[in-house]
C-alpha cells in the first residue's frame, strides 16, 4: 500500500510541475493559443495520482497485490510516462511553431498513441485482476 502513496504523491507532483511548466513557457513564449502541453497536468494528475489512490483503496479492502500485478502497473508506467513526454514534445514543437515533416509529425503521434494503448491495455488488465481477486 505504501508504495501506491508514493506513486500518487510522486504522480502529484510531476502533475503540478506540468502545470507550471505549461503556464510560464507559453507565458516567456507569449504563446496564446491552445496546445498540448495544457493537458500534461490533468493527465498527471487523474491518471497518476488519482488512479495510485484509488488502487490503495482498493488494495486495503481486498488485497488484490501480487507479481502480476506489479507487471501489468510497470507497463501502466511506461504507457503514462510515454504519453505525457510525447504530450510534451508535440506542445513544444507547438508553441515553437516548428516545422515538423509529416514523418516527424506522424512519429510523435505514433508514439503517443502507443502510450494510450499501453495505457488501456494494462487498466483492463489490472480490472480483471482486481476483479478475480475480489469474486474469488
Amino acid at each position: 500500500m505504501k508504495r501506491y502513496m508514493n506513486f500518487s504523491l510522486l504522480y502529484a507532483v510531476i502533475a503540478m510541475a506540468g502545470g507550471v511548466f505549461y503556464r510560464e513557457f507559453t507565458k516567456l513564449n507569449d504563446f496564446t493559443a491552445k496546445t498540448t502541453l495544457s493537458v500534461i497536468h490533468t493527465h498527471y494528475f487523474l491518471l497518476g495520482m488519482v488512479f495510485f489512490l484509488l488502487l490503495l483503496l482498493l488494495e486495503k479492502n481486498f488485497s488484490f497485490t501480487n507479481v502480476k500485478t506489479m507487471r501489468i502497473l510497470a507497463v501502466y508506467h511506461i504507457g503514462l510516462n510515454l504519453t505525457a513526454v510525447m504530450f510534451a514534445v508535440r506542445g513544444v514543437t507547438q508553441v515553437l511553431e516548428t516545422a515538423l515533416s509529416s514523418g516527424i509529425d506522424a512519429a510523435i503521434s505514433g508514439i503517443a498513441g502507443i502510450g494510450h494503448i499501453l495505457l488501456g491495455v494494462s487498466m483492463v488488465f489490472l480490472l480483471v485482476q482486481i476483479r478475480r481477486s475480489v469474486f474469488h
